[in-house]
Parts: C-alpha cells; sequence; structure tokens
C-alpha cells in the first residue's frame, strides 16, 4: 500500500503527530491524556511512515533501536518515584518546583514520571510492531 498519496501524507503527519504526542504528554498531568496516550500517538505516527515507505526508511530514520528506549524510560519513572525518599516523603509523593516555567506551567515529579512512560510505551509499541512485521 505505498502510494504516493500516502507517502506525502506520511512525511506531513509524521512532525504534527509527533508534536501532538508531546502536546498530549505535557497536559496530561493537568488534564487527561499524559505518557500512555502521548506514547502511543508518537508509536502511531511512526507506523505510519512504516506504512507508506517501508520498515527499513522507519528505521533509518529512527537511528537507534526502539527498545533502546524502554530502559531509559523505567530509570527515569523510577528516579521521579524515589526521589521524595530523599526527602523523608512517601514514595511517589509528587514534588513540585515552586516557580512556573513559561509554557510548560508547574514542573513536578509527574512530569518526569509521565515523560519515563512516554519513553516506555513508545519502545515497547514499536520493538513489537516493528518484530511483527520483520516476521511476516
Amino acid at each position: 500500500m505505498r502510494t504516493i498519496i500516502l507517502k506525502t501524507a506520511s512525511s506531513y503527519l509524521l512532525p504534527v503527530l509527533l508534536i501532538f504526542s508531546v502536546f498530549i504528554l505535557l497536559r496530561g498531568h493537568y488534564l487527561p491524556g499524559g505518557g500512555f496516550v502521548g506514547g502511543l500517538i508518537a508509536s502511531m505516527a511512526y507506523v505510519l511512515h512504516a506504512f507508506a515507505n517501508g520498515l527499513s526508511d522507519t528505521k533509518n530514520l529512527l537511528r537507534f533501536h526502539p527498545g533502546f528506549l524502554m530502559p531509559i524510560g523505567l530509570a527515569l519513572a523510577f528516579v521521579s518515584g524515589m526521589a521524595p525518599l530523599f526527602l523523608d516523603l512517601p514514595f511517589m509523593t509528587g514534588l513540585w518546583y515552586p516557580g512556573e516555567i513559561p509554557v510548560l506551567g508547574s514542573i513536578g515529579s509527574a512530569l518526569f514520571f509521565d515523560i519515563g512512560v512516554y519513553l516506555v510505551v513508545v519502545g515497547v509499541t514499536l520493538t513489537i510492531i516493528f518484530t511483527i512485521v520483520d516476521t511476516i
């Protein structure tokens, strides 16, 4: 299903979907959304690119195996959960920076946990889909 229309559309949709996934990630610790949904949208963008341009082009676009994202995301989520223990607070207690960042708003440990989940979801989803496509 490699038509010119799909190839052209996927080249424009990939950056748009990736930006949208980051938007969903960043709004997730205030409103519905977050790392899981944002990661699925980012994975969907790469799957669309793979359908349109072939799996080898998408792997070249990524430049590294998506499974590499899983341990990084797990480590980030774990560290964000463990950080309150150093301040004699319970595990996974939200820590917040007192000021606000203009675009992001309040920065806290929930954001870093969501980023970790985002990386894990992208890594797992793309690893599974790329493995399935390789075996077909």
